[in-house]
């Protein structure tokens, strides 16, 4: 599909599923070399993540753990600016390797936040992997190992990421057609 509609709006493809899974993949691999000998938790941040965790951890070959935590700051097409934890993580994480695994990081409000409430719990590292990376809109410095594609200031969908709930079931990333 060139083109989806969704609640009046009108989207087109930007990058399709090939070349995703292409970046995704070469992510895969650094976090394989990289932290080999580590056995990384794999914090997945929903909803937006669940498709990018889900290619990620088959292409990770390393022994891992995997687990989820919800965060919102986004409504409609704009963020919030307002994070709100709406699901913790329960595991330890005490002395632990942690891998922050994210759909997109835009002003890297929520990444941070996120970073310090982890911190306090005492891990042994923390590493941010992002599908998605817009560089011009962040806000905050941050130290993003892992970052699949660096994109403009666009508002996107599919793969995960969603307009109003809608679009995450799309196989490639759509861009807003203004």
């Amino acid at each position: 599909m060139d083109k989806v509609t969704i609640k009046g709006k009108t989207f087109k493809t930007f990058i399709p599923e090939a070349e995703i899974l292409k970046h995704v993949k070469e992510v895969a691999d650094r976090i394989n070399h990289d932290l080999a000998d580590k056995n990384p938790l794999m914090l997945a941040v929903l909803n937006g993540a669940f498709v990018f965790a889900a290619d990620l951890m088959r292409m990770i070959t390393i022994p891992c753990e995997i687990s989820f935590v919800k965060l919102a700051s986004y409504q409609g097409t704009a963020s919030t600016g307002k994070i709100t934890e709406v699901l913790g993580i329960n595991e330890d994480i005490s002395g632990r390797t942690i891998v922050i695994v994210e759909d997109i990081v835009d002003t890297g409000l929520t990444m941070k936040r996120m970073v310090e409430t982890l911190g306090t719990r005492r891990p042994e590292s923390i590493h941010i992997c992002s599908l998605l990376l817009k560089p011009d809109k962040l806000q905050v410095d941050l130290d993003i190992e892992y970052v699949a594609m660096k994109i403009p200031n666009d508002f996107i969908l599919g793969y995960g990421l969603d307009y109003d709930q809608q679009g995450r079931n799309l196989r490639d990333i759509y861009t807003l057609v203004e």
